[in-house]
């Protein structure tokens, strides 16, 4: 019995841990978004030549990373592509979390 309970709190814990992964984390995501504030603005909302992060949809913006790092959405100057490629799932994560929660007016 004890062996069993054991392997159910084993399993838990690595599920909690996935789970928790799987979120984005903001504070983490602030200290990566300082590469992202020279095209990007240190507020996130951009230019005239580079969109708006503040208050992006978190399953958007990680898609749009993805397809990036992909090649599947390329930029004509590869900027992005080759920023991309150096970042994780859980970079995308971070960066997402991050700036979702920038206000988008």
């Amino acid at each position: 019995m004890t062996s069993r309970m054991i392997f159910v709190l084993l399993c838990v814990l690595m599920f909690t841990a996935a789970s928790a992964q799987a979120g984005g984390d903001v504070a983490r995501g602030q200290e990566l978004a300082a590469d992202c504030a020279d095209c990007h603005g240190d507020d996130g909302m951009g230019d005239e030549d580079n969109p708006k992060l503040a208050g992006l949809d978190v399953a958007y913006h990680v898609e749009q990373l993805q397809a990036f790092k992909s090649g599947s959405r390329v930029d004509e100057e590869e900027m992005m592509t080759m920023y991309a490629e150096d970042l994780s799932d859980q970079d995308m994560a971070d960066l997402a979390a991050y700036y979702a929660t920038l206000g988008s007016d």
